[in-house]
Parts: structure tokens; C-alpha cells; sequence
């Protein structure tokens, strides 16, 4: 029973997060021979302020000017 564990930045859409389920999936039946039935793959969003880039949140770092 493969179980994925993705970790993104709150935001994706439900299309999105069905892609990416269908993809991973895809990509275990088709790498390495598992069942999609027993293969669970689970989305878990962080919010901006929760996820570190370079020393700052990522809420910060959006804040900040592009150069």
C-alpha cells in the first residue's frame, strides 16, 4: 500500500490538487509496478506563514519587490 504525502503552499484549486493525485498516482503505477487501488496519495496545504524559504515565511517573501 503506497501512501505519498505532498506538501504545497495553500492555493491550488481542486482541479489542480486532482491532477496532481492523478499524476503521482500514474507515476507509481507506471515506475514502479504498484495498484492505483491500493496506492493514497495525500495533499496537505501549508499556509504562507507556516513555510520557510531563505529565513523568511513565504508570505513574507511575496511581500517583498522582485527585482
Amino acid at each position: 500500500m503506497p501512501y505519498v504525502n505532498v506538501r504545497i503552499i495553500e492555493g491550488a484549486t481542486t482541479e489542480q490538487k486532482a491532477e496532481v493525485i492523478a499524476g503521482i498516482t500514474d507515476v507509481m503505477v507506471r515506475v514502479l509496478g504498484k495498484n492505483p487501488e491500493t496506492t493514497h496519495v495525500v495533499i496537505d496545504e501549508v499556509p504562507l506563514e507556516n513555510w520557510g524559504h531563505k529565513g523568511k515565511s513565504v508570505a513574507e517573501l511575496r511581500q517583498q519587490p522582485k527585482d
